[in-house]
């Protein structure tokens, strides 16, 4: 135990890349997305083994310290890691320290960087009906005077539909802190950047309706355009309190 108390981010990785069993060594988090991190950053590194070896490094398993947080995994285990799950969109956007399998640690989070075809499309009908809800909630608490009850709901729509527009571009959302490094160098196609920050900004904050309802409104032409128009067509004439009026 006086070692995993002890051991820093290099001296692990040295340790590491020294023994055989480990094929990939691989770092997310703050220290993953540059211009992010802190002085209160540690490392976070997945140690993925070769499948069926030893060694003697699982004694390193759980470790975690305000430097260094460790994940011990096999490599069977580490292609499944996040699909589907919350650590997804960390190992997509993951730093590679160490790759002894010629490319396949790569390949590996690549998969992990863009959902398939039918995934994303079944995800983002989810998204959508997920977001129309809370938007709809919202607008409807307004419209019967529950302000704080609109101002939540309009903050859960935009959760939605982050996750939502993502699934638009077959990406995992990222994580809030990382939303805007991810937009600045990732754009999603077809929004203006600065412009949905904005909006997403505005909502969380005031859940005023009519700028819900502009961005309804482009969701919408979005939407139907991906072919998810009976997603929105199974609101009937709700939909309308949704609109811009």
């Amino acid at each position: 135990m006086t070692a995993q108390k002890t051991i820093t981010y290099d001296a692990f990785v040295e340790l590491a890349t020294a023994d055989p069993a480990v094929v990939g060594l691989v770092l997310k988090g703050s220290r993953a997305h540059e211009g992010t991190a802190t002085e209160h950053s540690d490392h976070d590194l997945y140690v993925v083994l070769d499948d069926g070896k030893t060694t003697a490094l699982t004694r390193f398993a759980g470790h975690r310290t305000p430097g260094l947080d460790l994940v011990i995994i096999s490599l069977d285990e580490f292609r499944s890691a996040g699909m589907p799950g919350f650590e997804r969109y960390a190992l997509a956007r993951a730093q590679i320290v160490l790759d002894r399998l010629d490319g396949v640690i790569a390949q590996i989070l690549a998969s992990k960087a863009q959902l398939d075809a039918d995934e994303a499309f079944r995800e983002a009908g989810k998204w959508l009906d997920a977001y129309a809800n809370s938007l709809y909630r919202s607008v409807k608490n307004d419209r019967d005077g529950h302000a704080l009850a609109a101002r939540l709901d309009a903050a859960d729509s935009i959760r939605f539909l982050l996750e939502l527009l993502f699934a638009f571009d077959r990406r995992p959302r990222p994580y809030n802190k990382y939303l805007e490094w991810e937009l600045a160098r990732f754009p999603l196609p077809d929004w203006d950047t600065a412009m949905l920050l904005d909006v997403a900004d505005r909502i969380s904050r005031t859940g005023d309706v009519s700028t819900q309802r502009g961005l309804f409104a482009q969701v919408e032409t979005v939407a139907r355009q991906a072919g998810h128009g009976a997603v929105l067509d199974a609101w009937g004439e709700d939909l309308d309190l949704m609109r811009p009026q």
